[in-house]
């Protein structure tokens, strides 16, 4: 757990560094893997590093009904919002659709004898998890993803962490 608030910490800083979402995570550089292994847990190394899945109903934030938006790990980028969230029954965190759609990339993933659409980290190029063409209205889609490779954070600490600009999520109007 040290890892994890250390490594949350170091994406914190880098991504803080620079003034705001607009070219900052651009100048994100990712570590080398002997960096990443000492840095990730071997959970989170295992999930995005080399494309597992954790278990489900065994993650962090599988059954978070918090509000506010995951990150990537390692970069820093806005991923997902809880506004987005739901329950999916699969024991992973779900979601209809990304914050920013810039901050994912699709691919093919054909592995297990399956054809499925994988999503990774556009700036971290992490392993994320799968979409899946069996979710809620309004997209028809549901993105599952492996808490391992994220990080939430809390509507209330948005401006601390330097991500202000999505508080407008959650007014109430």
């Amino acid at each position: 757990m040290m890892m994890r608030s250390f490594l949350a910490l170091i994406a914190a800083f880098s991504f803080m560094a620079f003034a705001g979402m607009t070219g900052a995570a651009e100048r994100f550089v990712k570590p080398p893997r002997e960096e990443l292994k000492k840095t990730l847990t071997p959970e989170q190394y295992k999930v995005t590093q080399e494309n597992g899945t954790e278990r489900p109903f065994a993650n962090e934030y599988w059954n978070n009904h918090r509000e506010g938006i995951y990150v990537d790990i390692l970069s820093g980028e806005a991923l997902f919002s809880s506004a987005d969230k739901f329950e999916s029954g699969t024991g992973w965190p779900s979601f209809t659709r990304p914050l920013e759609k810039g901050s994912i990339v699709e691919r093919e993933d054909r592995s297990f004898f399956v054809r499925r659409v994988e999503v990774r980290s556009r700036l971290g190029d992490n392993h994320l998890g799968h979409v899946f063409k069996d979710g809620p209205p309004p997209t028809g889609l549901r993105y599952c993803m492996n808490s391992a490779a994220m990080r939430f954070i809390a509507k209330e600490d948005l401006d601390r962490e330097g991500y202000g600009k999505y508080k407008g999520l959650f007014e109430k109007k």
